[in-house]
C-alpha cells in the first residue's frame, strides 16, 4: 500500500483554512494534523511539498454531457478526453446524466453506465424522465437501487420528445421522487413561451437572434410552474443552469412562500454576454438557455456573494470549433460550449476580485456542496480521515491567461479566450493516485468508478 504525505499546505474546506499535513494511505486520508513526522511513516512514503500551495478536496462538476450523441454527431470531449481535461482542472468527479430512451429507465441507466467505462476520473449520474408511464415508480425505485438520486425533467423540447407537458404527470414524478427520496433537477424554459415567439418570428436567426427566440421570461415561467409543483408537494427543486435576473426573481418569489429551491448556475451566465453571438465566432458560443446580459451577469453575480446559489457547474457539452461553425442558423447550430477545465480559476478569480468570497466559499460551490446535495459526501467533496483521497493541490497566487493553447477539450477552443485568471492546479489525486501533476497527464482510461448516490 503506497504512502503520500503533502506537507506544509495550506489545507481548505468550508470551514476554515488551516496549514495542515495530510497523509495518504492507498486510496484513503490516512491521518491529518498540524505536523506529522516523517520519521514515522514508511521510508518509501512519497513526500509532496505543498509550500504556498492550497489543499482542496476534489473538484465536482455537478452538470456535464461528455461525449453526448445528439443531432446526428457526437460531442468533441469523448469519456477520456473528458477525463483528461477534467484532471487539469482539480475535477475528480462529474456527475453526467442517462437518457430516457425507449427502452426502461434502468436500461438507459445501465447503458449510460457502460458507455462511461473509459473514463479516468469518478462519475454519478443524473437520470432524464422525458415521459410518464403507469409503472414510473417502479422504474424511478429500480434506478435509485442502481446508485441514482436525481432526475433530470425538462419544461422544453416537446418537439423531441423530452417534455412531459401534462402537468397531472409531472406532478405525479414529482411525487413519487419524493416518496423515494430522489431529488428533482429540472431545465426550466417555458415551451408554450419558446415555441410562440418562434411561430410569429418575422427576423433572422442568426446567433445573436437566439437570446431573442427563448429569452429570461421563459426562464422565469417555468421555474414558476415547477416551483409550484413542488410547493404542493412539500418538497425541494433543484434549478439548472440559472441564466437571468428574471430567473432569479421567480426563485426568491418561490422562497418567500415557503419553497426550498436550490439553484446552479454556470460561468458562461455569470462572465459572458449575448454579445458574444456576435460576429463569426457567434456560433462558437450558442448554448440553452442562451447568453444574456450584463444585467443579468450582475445579478447573478450578486446572488452568488448572497449565498442565493448553491452549486457552480459547467453544462460542459463541447463541440469542435468546425461543428459549431457549421451553420450560422441559431436553430441547427449545436448547442453547448466547453467549460469543466475552466471552473476553479473562474470562480477563483471572481472569489479575488470581487473580494466578496472566499476560497472556503468557492469550494462549497463547485465541491462540498454539490457532493452534499447529490448524495456523493463525504467520500467525495470532503477531506476527512477515512475519505477517498481526492485532492487538487491548487496555486492561488498563479496568474495566467485562458486559450486554446493552455486548456485540453478537444473542441479546439475555450468560450474564455484571453480571460486572465489567477490560481492554477497543479495537482491532481484521484483516490490517492497522481492523475496529473506538472502540466502532465497520468490519468488511466478504465480507472474511474461509478459513485452510488446515498440519501
Amino acid at each position: 500500500m503506497s504512502n503520500i504525505l503533502i506537507k506544509n499546505g495550506l489545507v481548505v474546506d468550508t470551514e476554515w483554512m488551516r496549514h495542515y499535513d495530510i497523509l495518504i494511505s492507498g486510496s484513503k486520508i490516512a491521518r491529518m494534523a498540524p505536523s506529522i513526522d516523517v520519521s514515522s511513516l514508511p521510508q518509501d512514503t512519497m513526500i509532496v511539498h505543498a509550500d504556498g500551495l492550497c489543499v482542496l478536496p476534489g473538484i465536482i462538476d455537478a452538470h456535464t454531457h461528455y461525449h453526448l450523441v445528439s443531432r446526428g454527431t457526437v460531442t468533441a470531449d469523448s469519456f477520456a478526453e473528458g477525463s483528461r481535461l477534467a484532471a487539469f482542472g482539480g475535477v475528480t468527479t462529474v456527475v453526467d446524466f442517462a437518457d430516457d430512451n425507449k427502452v426502461s429507465l434502468l436500461e438507459s441507466l445501465h447503458s449510460r453506465r457502460r458507455e462511461m467505462m473509459p473514463m479516468a476520473i469518478d462519475y454519478a449520474l443524473h437520470q432524464g424522465v422525458y415521459k410518464y408511464r403507469d409503472d414510473i415508480k417502479k422504474e424511478l425505485e429500480s434506478i435509485k437501487r442502481a446508485g441514482v438520486g436525481t432526475l433530470k425533467l425538462f419544461t422544453t423540447y416537446k418537439d423531441v420528445g423530452y417534455l412531459v407537458d401534462n402537468r397531472d404527470e409531472l406532478k405525479a414524478i414529482f411525487s413519487d421522487a419524493k416518496d423515494l427520496g430522489l431529488m428533482v433537477t429540472v431545465h426550466c424554459e417555458d415551451d408554450a413561451i419558446v415555441t410562440g415567439i418562434s411561430s410569429s418570428w418575422n427576423g433572422s436567426y442568426r446567433p445573436i437572434d437566439h437570446a431573442a427566440l427563448r429569452p429570461a421570461e421563459a426562464e422565469a415561467k417555468a421555474i414558476e410552474y415547477v416551483g409550484g409543483i413542488a410547493g404542493e408537494l412539500d418538497m425541494p427543486l433543484y434549478v439548472v443552469h440559472l441564466s437571468s435576473r428574471k430567473g432569479l426573481e421567480s426563485v426568491r418569489k418561490l422562497r418567500m412562500e415557503g419553497v426550498r429551491v436550490i439553484v446552479e448556475t454556470t460561468p458562461h451566465y455569470l462572465f459572458l454576454t449575448k454579445e458574444k453571438l456576435e460576429g463569426s465566432d457567434g456560433p462558437l458560443y450558442v448554448m440553452t438557455p442562451p447568453l444574456r446580459s450584463v444585467d443579468d451577469n450582475e445579478a447573478l453575480q450578486e446572488a452568488l456573494v448572497n449565498g442565493e446559489i448553491q452549486v457552480v457547474a459547467t453544462d460542459h457539452c463541447s463541440f469542435t470549433r468546425e461543428q459549431k461553425l457549421e451553420s450560422n442558423d441559431c436553430r441547427t447550430i449545436y448547442p453547448g460550449i466547453p467549460g469543466t477545465e475552466e471552473l476553479l480559476p473562474l470562480l477563483n478569480t471572481f472569489a479575488v476580485t470581487s473580494g466578496k468570497l472566499s476560497l472556503s466559499q468557492v469550494v462549497n460551490l463547485v465541491s462540498t456542496g454539490p457532493a452534499k446535495l447529490f448524495g456523493l459526501y463525504p467520500e467525495k467533496g470532503s477531506l476527512e480521515v477515512g475519505t477517498d483521497a481526492d485532492i487538487t493541490l491548487f496555486d492561488p497566487e498563479c496568474s495566467w491567461t485562458l486559450s486554446k493553447d493552455t486548456t485540453h477539450s478537444a473542441s479546439g477552443y475555450t468560450a474564455y479566450e484571453g480571460f486572465s485568471v489567477t490560481g492554477r492546479v497543479v495537482m491532481t489525486y484521484l483516490r490517492g493516485r497522481l492523475i496529473m501533476g506538472d502540466n502532465i497527464y497520468l490519468g488511466l482510461s478504465g480507472d474511474g468508478k461509478f459513485i452510488r448516490a446515498k440519501r
